[in-house]
C-alpha cells in the first residue's frame, strides 16, 4: 500500500484509523488488556521508557498486564505523520496517579503498514515532569 500525498481520502482514512489505534492504545494501557497489544503490536516491538529502559514485546506485554498506578489520562495532543507505509503518532498527555500526584507525558509510536494492518514497531515515552 501506497500512501500518495494527493490522495486526501485514503490518507484521511488512515489517519482516523491511527487516531483511533493510539486512542485504544491508551486504554489498553490503563486497563492491562494485554490482549489488545498481543494483536496490534509488531513481533519485533522495542519501547524506550522515560527513564532510558528498552522494553521487547515480551517484556512489554507482562509490564502492561500489571495495574498501573494512574487514576487518569487525558490525550491532550497528537499528530500523526506518514512517511510511505510508516507512520508517527506524536502525542502528549496529562495524567493523574493514584495518589493524586500528577504529570505530563509525551511520547512517539511507529506504526508500520503491513498484511493489510498498522502495527506499532517502537514507542518511545518521556515524563518531562511532574505539575
Amino acid at each position: 500500500m501506497q500512501i500518495a500525498l494527493q490522495d486526501t481520502t485514503a490518507f484521511s482514512l488512515h489517519e482516523r484509523e491511527l487516531r483511533r489505534l493510539n486512542e485504544e492504545y491508551v486504554r489498553a494501557s490503563l486497563s492491562g488488556d494485554v490482549d489488545w497489544f498481543d494483536a496490534h503490536l509488531a513481533r519485533d516491538f522495542v519501547c524506550i521508557e522515560s527513564d532510558g529502559s528498552v522494553l521487547f514485546r515480551d517484556g512489554f506485554l507482562k509490564l502492561a498486564a500489571i495495574e498501573p498506578d494512574l487514576a487518569e489520562y487525558r490525550l491532550d495532543y497528537v499528530d500523526v505523520r506518514f512517511y510511505g507505509e510508516v507512520a508517527l503518532v506524536r502525542a502528549s498527555g496529562s495524567w493523574t496517579k493514584k495518589g493524586g500526584a500528577r504529570g505530563l507525558s509525551r511520547y512517539t509510536d511507529v506504526y508500520v503498514y503491513t498484511a493489510g494492518a498498522w502495527k506499532v514497531v517502537s514507542a518511545q515515552i518521556t515524563h518531562p515532569s511532574s505539575l
